[in-house]
């Protein structure tokens, strides 16, 4: 998907994504490769390679920051509120070339000090801790996105079997949940109250994207 948007010239400045795709080192290595930009989590036990060549795993490499090192910093509003968490990071590689540097990164819950996430960044070589997190805390308004496609438009209701009839239920419902977003705006913009979107949904378009 990356590859098509870059074919198309999409503009886009960063790439984010889950622990999926990020603890894939081949995945990281061809964005970078490419001078794509991103954060990408990972799992606790991941290794990277440090200033000295040698590699060490990201959760130790946190743990061995001092505690001025963690700054309070939001990653904006969430569904409960304001996403408050203690962030930090780390230079890592022996060389940065074309102004470009790498970082690993660490959240770590207020409330439980022991519940730290990690990423591996590459960005400008001037970009600051923010501007990390702001770019780790994108891919959480895309994972609500897709729990209100679930709920609201049936995303994850398909029974099939090949890849064509699979990628139109998807479609199909991205293209409803597109819909209900305008009408919703619009109906914002006019100071209108608005309806639920499972009664939109079903009214302009039965159950067929259940």
């Amino acid at each position: 998907m990356v590859q098509r948007a870059v074919d198309a010239g999409v503009p886009f400045a960063w790439v984010t994504a889950d622990e999926a795709y990020g603890q894939v080192k081949h995945t990281r290595f061809w964005l970078e490769q490419r001078g794509i930009a991103h954060v990408m989590a990972t799992k606790v036990n991941d290794t990277v390679i440090t200033t000295g060549w040698g590699e060490q795993r990201v959760d130790r490499l946190i743990a061995a920051l001092p505690r001025q090192r963690w700054k309070r910093i939001s990653g904006g509003q969430g569904a409960h509120g304001e996403r408050i968490y203690d962030w930090a990071r780390i230079a890592i590689r022996p060389r940065w070339e074309d102004g470009f540097g790498h970082w690993v990164l660490a959240r770590r819950s207020v409330a439980d000090p022991t519940e730290i996430a990690y990423y591996v960044c590459y960005g400008p070589a001037a970009s600051r801790l923010k501007d990390l997190v702001k770019v780790a805390a994108a891919r959480w308004a895309v994972e609500e996105c897709f729990q209100t496609a679930k709920g609201e438009c049936g995303l994850d209701h398909y029974q099939v079997r090949l890849y064509r009839a699979w990628y139109r239920h998807i479609t199909l419902s991205m293209a409803a949940l597109a819909y209900l977003t305008a009408i919703r705006a619009a109906e914002a913009a006019k100071g209108a109250p608005t309806t639920t979107s499972r009664t939109s949904y079903h009214s302009a378009s039965g159950r067929s994207a259940d």
